[in-house]
């Protein structure tokens, strides 16, 4: 619904622009067009998100969330970067912009941009960490900040003949996307470089694991996320010969998951543990024995 409501508005303000020669509405229809863009590669990877794994991509395709963010991110960039280029370069040439003509298209964005924010809405309370979402949503928001600019900028020409006042509407518009879309690509980029998760320190959670009682050594750690709804551990866990021997190692096993799963501000519900005898420890390759403090 957000996605054609979008749609809709760019082909208004696109009309609008030709016809008034407004750069805070060009500035927006070209917002609207990366919009119209992200919206719909973020309703794409969430429909790619919900399929089952197959043979083929054992994940899914859950980390399509997390491309569509990035691409959406980058798309934004793109937008903000020649607004502000387009905006200083007006500075010096100002263009004379119908101030009415303003008005009339900023008042139609803004109206299909509350719209459009109340359907996503809806959905902000079981979507907040997903970041597709929160990209979707942040576009839809500096959407409707580009129509109330849009919206002023006009009221101003009209009534007061600040003819400058649609440049600054643009540029104010550029300084709006442009931090918003750095967070969401240097968010989108840490999961898709596997990063380990925000909150959670690899070497605290070594020690919370070599703490349970059996465990000596905890190496070859991994963990990331595979998209902002699922974190991922794996390890090599060198446990005490006789808990093999015993069969105290399902219990061992179980510990593990459950301090992985309960401990930290993220849940790594997904954890896969390789429990070792102390004897495997002289064959390990140097790169398993541990990491950098980077």
């Amino acid at each position: 619904m957000a996605f054609w409501l979008t749609t809709t508005v760019l082909v208004v303000e696109l009309v609008g622009a030709v016809i008034t020669g407004s750069l805070a509405l060009a500035v927006d229809a070209i917002h609207m067009l990366t919009d119209v863009l992200g919206l719909g590669l973020a309703l794409l990877a969430s429909h790619l998100s919900m399929r089952p794994a197959t043979a083929r991509y054992t994940w899914g395709y859950e980390r399509a969330e997390t491309l569509s963010a990035t691409a959406q991110a980058a798309i934004l960039l793109g937008a903000g970067l020649f607004a502000v280029i387009e905006g200083v370069r007006r500075i010096a040439s100002p263009a004379e912009v119908p101030g009415l003509g303003l008005m009339v298209f900023g008042v139609v964005g803004l109206v299909a941009n509350v719209i459009s924010l109340a359907v996503l809405a809806g959905g902000h309370k079981e979507n907040k960490e997903n970041l597709n979402f929160k990209a979707a949503l942040l576009e839809v928001i500096n959407d409707a900040f580009g129509s109330v600019a849009v919206l002023v900028a006009g009221a101003l020409t009209l009534w007061l003949g600040w003819g400058w006042a649609d440049t600054v509407a643009g540029l104010l518009v550029a300084a709006l996307i442009l931090p918003r879309a750095v967070v969401i690509l240097r968010r989108s980029v840490r999961i898709l470089m596997e990063a380990a998760p925000r909150g959670v320190e690899a070497e605290e959670l070594r020690g919370h694991l070599e703490q349970i009682p059996s465990v000596q050594k905890v190496h070859d750690l991994h963990i990331s996320r595979l998209s902002s709804a699922t974190a991922v551990l794996t390890a090599h866990v060198v446990v005490d010969a006789s808990a093999f021997a015993d069969g105290s190692s399902v219990e061992v096993l179980r510990r593990l998951q459950e301090c992985a799963a309960g401990h930290f501000p993220v849940r790594f519900e997904h954890a896969t543990f390789q429990l070792e005898p102390p004897s495997t420890l002289t064959r390990e390759r140097p790169l398993h024995g541990g990491m950098s403090p980077e």
